[in-house]
């Protein structure tokens, strides 16, 4: 079977979850809007704003463990969803901790800019190594670590994390992180979820108001198929990828072969061998 019939075949099983990613999560990001209109008067509206974001955060968790874990060929049932999607928290929170690092970067990409443009021959400064062309240059490469380097380390350790809980395969996915096919389905899909759709608002509005809102409201429907769907598929993606892994020497079960009968105490298993001498 050909990866993308696979590809094609997990999608078909956990359709059910697939609908969910788009329907649920929409239901979601509805409910966190609705969480910052939530008044604060009274006693009852205070515990209730901060109870809304625990519910919103468990349910988002439950949502991705539970569709991890219908794209895998066991369904995944090896720890309790609710074990397995609160265990999504550590990754979370790590490439949370990586995003706060890159927003430090892309901060300083001028002052750094304009330094590695200082330190060039006059020549370079005017020809190449211009302050716009390494400006550009690096923040190309803080696009490349924030949407495909840091996520493409990170998610195959969550979604084993929400198939495993904390006992992960961590051999598989070492080696899944050396599968180039790994790499080029995450940019793939950084390109449809985020480079592609900020060109739809890189264009200057123009017909009347009621034709720009229009617009607006399309291209927010078109981002939200397109990074929606990209997730998805991502996941199925890496489905495919780790379940075909050959599990290592000692991760492969050996059969034991069943005796008819129980053993005799009194006899012991031996072979009648013949001397040098004989043959």
């Amino acid at each position: 079977m050909s990866l993308f019939r696979d590809l094609f075949r997990r999608l078909r099983l956990g359709w059910r979850w697939v609908a969910a990613q788009f329907v649920v999560t929409a239901l979601l990001l509805l409910a966190g809007i609705a969480w910052t209109r939530l008044p604060d008067k009274h006693l009852w509206q205070v515990a209730l704003s901060l109870l809304v974001p625990i519910l919103l955060a468990i349910s988002a968790l439950e949502l991705q463990a539970a569709t991890v874990r219908s794209f895998a060929d066991d369904d995944g049932k090896r720890v309790k969803l609710l074990w397995g999607a609160l265990s999504l928290l550590v990754w979370i929170a790590l490439g949370a901790a990586c995003w706060a690092v890159l927003d430090w970067c892309d901060d300083q990409i001028p002052q750094w800019a304009g330094y590695l443009n200082s330190q060039a021959s006059a020549h370079a400064r005017a020809t190449l190594f211009t302050y716009e062309h390494i400006y550009l240059w690096m923040t190309y490469v803080e696009w490349v670590f924030r949407w495909v380097i840091v996520p493409a380390k990170i998610i195959p350790y969550a979604v084993a994390s929400g198939q495993w809980g904390w006992r992960l395969p961590w051999r598989r996915v070492i080696r899944l992180l050396w599968n180039w096919r790994w790499w080029l389905g995450v940019l793939v899909a950084a390109l449809l979820a985020v480079e592609l759709p900020s060109r739809f608002f890189a264009a200057e509005p123009s017909g009347s108001v009621h034709a720009q809102i229009w617009h607006v409201a399309l291209k927010l429907i078109a981002t939200y198929l397109l990074a929606v769907s990209s997730w998805v598929l991502l996941l199925g993606w890496l489905a495919v990828l780790f379940n075909r892994q050959k599990l290592p020497a000692e991760e492969v079960p050996v059969a034991v072969p069943a005796l008819a009968e129980p053993p005799d105490p009194d006899k012991h298993a031996s072979v009648k061998l013949d001397s040098p001498e004989s043959s």
